[in-house]
């Protein structure tokens, strides 16, 4: 590995998953303004719109929640084209 290359200001920060909620703790160099308070310790926040709480792939479920409504305003443009593949 080389030398001298990665950051040396790594901290644990709070990574939030804005689509339902869930908090996990890792190291990071990202900036931020937010912080969160979880057991009493308080740590910088970074929000995230998907993680892989909700990501389709890790979860199983086909329906991608999405904040903007992209992904189900093109399976209802689409969805008699899907009807007939059925």
């Amino acid at each position: 590995m080389k030398q001298g290359i990665h950051p040396d200001n790594y901290r644990l920060v709070a990574f939030t998953d804005m689509s339902n909620g869930e908090t996990f703790i890792t190291r990071s160099t990202v900036a931020t303004k937010d912080t969160v308070e979880i057991d009493g310790t308080e740590y910088p926040q970074v929000k995230l719109e998907i993680s892989n709480t909700s990501h389709p792939f890790y979860t199983g479920k086909m329906k991608l929640v999405d904040t903007a409504g992209r992904v189900d305003k093109f399976m209802s443009r689409y969805q008699k084209h899907f009807d007939k593949r059925k």
